[in-house]
C-alpha cells in the first residue's frame, strides 16, 4: 500500500526532493555571489572556519567543509599561492600544516560575507522568531537522519 502511493505521488512532494531543491537554490546563489570574488564555495567555507576557529589542519578544515583530505590539499595549495591563507608547521606535530587567514584572505572575506549575509537575512526574515527556531531544529534532526542513513547504506554488508 505505501509503495503504490509513493509510486504514484508527485516528486516534489518528496521531503528528499525538496531538501535538494533547497541546497541547490542555497548554492546557485552563494556560487553566483562568490564568483564575482574569486572564490568557490569551499573556499569561502575555508575562509569563514578559520575566520571563525583560527588556525586549522587540513584535516580538521576538510571535515569542517565536508570534503576530502585531497581535494583539500589542493584547495588550500590554491589559496596560498592567492596569499589567501599561510601555512606554517604545527608545533606539535611537524607533519602537520596549520593555515591561517592572511590579511588579504580576512579582507576578501569581510568584502563577500557583506553579500552572502545578505540571503542569510532574507531568510531569517521570512521566518518568526518561533519558525526559525522550529526550521534549524527540524534541519538538525534531518541531517542526523540522512548522515546516519548515508553510514547505514555504505557501511560494508555483515557475513
Amino acid at each position: 500500500m505505501e509503495w503504490e502511493y509513493m509510486a504514484h505521488a508527485p516528486i516534489e512532494d518528496d521531503l528528499c526532493t525538496r531538501i535538494r531543491r533547497s541546497e541547490q537554490a542555497l548554492m546557485a546563489h552563494h556560487e553566483g555571489v562568490l564568483r564575482t570574488y574569486g572564490l568557490t564555495m569551499t573556499q569561502y567555507m575555508v575562509l569563514l572556519a578559520l575566520s571563525r576557529e583560527g588556525g586549522m589542519s587540513g584535516s580538521q578544515l576538510a571535515r569542517s567543509c565536508g570534503v576530502t583530505q585531497q581535494s583539500m590539499s589542493s584547495v588550500l595549495t590554491n589559496m596560498e599561492t592567492k596569499q589567501l591563507i599561510h601555512r606554517q608547521t604545527s608545533p606539535v606535530h611537524a607533519k602537520v600544516q596549520i593555515a591561517t587567514l592572511t590579511d588579504q584572505g580576512r579582507a576578501l572575506l569581510d568584502r563577500a560575507y557583506q553579500e552572502v549575509i545578505i540571503l542569510e537575512r532574507a531568510l531569517t526574515d521570512a521566518f518568526t522568531p518561533s519558525e526559525h527556531a522550529a526550521l534549524c531544529e527540524l534541519l538538525e534532526r534531518a541531517t542526523t537522519v540522512l548522515i546516519q542513513q548515508t553510514r547505514h547504506a555504505t557501511a560494508p554488508p555483515t557475513a
